[in-house]
């Protein structure tokens, strides 16, 4: 039984993603950032969909990141915001193109957006 509701949950968020999907696009000059949740980590994609390339992307649980990286999983997700809003700007990235994954902008969502936007992104 809970598994058929994980599954119903998991079958509205992709139902969620495509329609949001169909909608946004990103460039090289203005990228996707999509996002995954997990229910431990994060993990961040910077999008070039033109060319079907990553630009740049970042976890919660990549070595690098999980030193500079501390507190609740909230605290997390605006720190991973604040980091890949400075390796964007490293490459020249001032504009993105936010792409929930069909996930609530609540709580870690919402918190990497306030990073990102903190860190010079635009979206």
């Amino acid at each position: 039984m809970a598994q058929d509701i994980k599954k119903l949950k998991r079958e509205k968020r992709i139902k969620v993603h495509k329609r949001i999907r169909a909608k946004i696009s990103g460039t090289s000059q203005i990228p996707r950032l999509a996002v995954f949740k997990s229910n431990k980590n994060l993990t961040v994609q910077l999008i070039d969909d033109e060319s079907g390339k990553t630009i740049l992307s970042l976890t919660t649980f990549n070595k690098d990141v999980k030193d500079k990286i501390n507190g609740k999983k909230s605290d997390k997700a605006y720190e991973l915001g604040v980091l890949i809003a400075e390796q964007a700007k490293e490459k020249g990235i001032e504009k993105i193109v936010f792409d929930r994954g069909g996930f609530i902008f609540h709580g870690r969502i919402e918190k990497l957006a306030q990073g990102l936007r903190e860190g010079g992104l635009k979206f």
